[in-house]
C-alpha cells in the first residue's frame, strides 16, 4: 500500500530508471493523483513542486517517459518507475538529470527488434526474411559465422574478426529467439554454473 501520508507536503519520491539500460534516469515527486494518472495513461506524471501542479513529463517536449513497470520499496514510500525514454530526459538536452549518456543500442534493443521482426515479419528485414525460412537455415547462419569467426581469429586483421564476431552474436540471438528464448535464459544457466 503507497504511504503518501509518511511526507509533510504528501508527495513520493519516484526514482526513473531506464526499463532496459537500467541507468537511472532522474528522480521526479508524485501526488497520489499524479500516480493515478501515471498508471491510466502509462506515461510518468509528476507533481510540480515549483508549480504546485501535476505535470505530464515531455508534454512541451515531446520526450515522454512510457511505464514499463512499477516497484514500491520495503518502506512503501518510495517508487521505482522503469520506463522507456522517447528522447531525452533532462531540460538541458542530456540523456538524464545525471548527465549520464544512456546508450541508444544495447544487446536488450537488438533483441527487441529481433522480437520485433519475428513477430511483425516485413519483406525487407533480413531477420524476418531468416525465420521465413526456419530452424534449420537458422542454426546453418549460426554455424557459418562461428567458422568464419575462427578464421578470422587466427589473423590480425581486428576489423573483420570484430564484424564477423558481431555477425555471429546477431544470428545467435535470432537462434534464440527461433527457439524461443533470450538472452537472459543463458545468462541465468551461466550464473548458476557460477554459484556452484
Amino acid at each position: 500500500m503507497l504511504n503518501f501520508s509518511k511526507y509533510e507536503d504528501g508527495l513520493m519520491p519516484a526514482i526513473i530508471q531506464d526499463a532496459v539500460t537500467n541507468k537511472v534516469l532522474m528522480l521526479g515527486f508524485m501526488s497520489n493523483e499524479a500516480y493515478h494518472q501515471t498508471l491510466e495513461t502509462q506515461r510518468v506524471t509528476f507533481f510540480s513542486r515549483s508549480r504546485q501542479q501535476i505535470w505530464v513529463k515531455g508534454e512541451t517536449s515531446g520526450n515522454y517517459l512510457l511505464v514499463k513497470d512499477i516497484l514500491l520499496d520495503c518502506d512503501q514510500d518510495t517508487l521505482l518507475i522503469k520506463a522507456e525514454p522517447v528522447g531525452p530526459v533532462c531540460h538541458t538536452g542530456a540523456d538524464t538529470c545525471f548527465n549520464e549518456t544512456n546508450p541508444d543500442f544495447t544487446l536488450e534493443r537488438l533483441e527487441q527488434i529481433i522480437s520485433d521482426r519475428k513477430n511483425n515479419p516485413s519483406d525487407t528485414s533480413y531477420a524476418s526474411s531468416l525465420f521465413k525460412k526456419g530452424i534449420n537455415k537458422v542454426a546453418q547462419k549460426v554455424g557459418e559465422e562461428a567458422v568464419e569467426v575462427v578464421i578470422e581469429s587466427k589473423d590480425n586483421d581486428d576489423e573483420k574478426f570484430l564484424g564477423e564476431s558481431a555477425d555471429l552474436l546477431f544470428h545467435y540471438l535470432i537462434l534464440l529467439q527461433a527457439k524461443g528464448h533470450q538472452l537472459s535464459d543463458v545468462i541465468k544457466v551461466l550464473e548458476q554454473r557460477h554459484q556452484k
